[in-house]
């Protein structure tokens, strides 16, 4: 039988979350447990190409998917691996979110030599990032320092800092914890300094709109708690009609005491005027998509028209 090919990017962390997916698949079904039964096919996409540009210059998220989607529908892959928080809210007809595995730790990473933390750099000090919800979060806490365009690969961006291109950055802690490479230096970032993105550290498995046996297969292995907290987050997103460009933070966690419920947060940011406008609000597990619509409607009573003309 011709092996389960497994499309992802080329990343070294790219390469590990697909690993992770070839023995859950292993995992969940026996006649994939055999070191040739899953092929890993690893694919260049075009946001691995231009490392300089911002994303949202030239298409934003969907270009670290749209060759994996269109390889799918080629059939040169069966299945495509990809950190949720790069896949696009909405699908085309071709393809689904079949699964995800269990989340990592969702949170952000502070690194730098000059400080302890984002609050206490210097005036002027130059933070590296491509995202608009960290360079806005991040100019909102502490709006001295510089923020400066800075892409790359996990290994790639930590030897930019290392060489002085920047004076700090912000990594996911999913990445780093993934790679081996979150040290006692780093200070990772509560929710309440930099909420996360919608999915950070969620690994999802897309197939083929209408293949039954893919989704079965993937629903085996689709971690439910986390598949609730994603639900709820990327309905935000729906509600809003949100895209790359928008820089907003959204994150769902089991409201205190009670693990069948979600509270969920999420933050829209002006990057020009440094307003922030919240929302907040729990709700059953089961009723997680329902909750992010009800956020999604809150968030945009908060921003007001003139926030979300300027941000959406």
């Amino acid at each position: 039988m011709a092996p389960l090919r497994l499309g992802t990017r080329g990343s070294r962390l790219a390469l590990w979350q697909a690993d992770a997916v070839r023995q859950a698949l292993g995992g969940a079904d026996a006649t994939l447990a055999a070191e040739d039964a899953v092929e890993i096919v690893p694919l260049q996409v075009a946001g691995d190409v231009d490392k300089v540009r911002p994303l949202a210059d030239y298409g934003g998220k969907g270009l670290f998917t749209r060759e994996l989607d269109q390889a799918l529908a080629d059939r040169r892959i069966d299945l495509a691996v990809h950190s949720l928080k790069d896949v696009p809210t909405l699908f085309g007809s071709d393809v689904t979110l079949a699964g995800v595995l269990e989340g990592e730790d969702p949170r952000d990473v502070f690194i730098s030599p000059l400080a302890p933390s984002l609050d206490a750099l210097p005036v002027g000090a130059r933070l590296g990032t491509s995202a608009p919800r960290r360079r806005a979060l991040a100019r909102a806490l502490n709006p001295q320092i510089a923020v400066v365009n800075f892409r790359g690969n996990v290994p790639t961006r930590l030897d930019k800092l290392a060489r002085g291109e920047v004076d700090a950055t912000i990594l996911a802690a999913a990445g780093l914890k993934r790679l081996g490479l979150l040290t006692p230096a780093m200070r990772i970032m509560t929710p309440d300094e930099m909420l996360p993105a919608v999915g950070q550290g969620v690994i999802a498995l897309v197939c083929r709109a209408g293949d039954e046996m893919m989704t079965g297969l993937c629903g085996r292995v689709t971690h439910q708690a986390t598949l609730a907290r994603i639900t709820a987050e990327r309905a935000v997103l729906e509600h809003l009609g949100a895209s790359c460009h928008t820089p907003i933070a959204v994150h769902a966690q089991p409201a205190a005491g009670d693990g069948d419920r979600l509270h969920l947060r999420a933050i829209l940011a002006d990057p020009a005027s440094e307003r922030l406008a919240r929302a907040q609000a729990s709700g059953p597990r089961a009723e997680a998509r329902q909750l992010g619509l009800t956020v999604g409607a809150m968030l945009r009573e908060a921003a007001g028209a003139d926030l979300l003309r300027d941000v959406l």
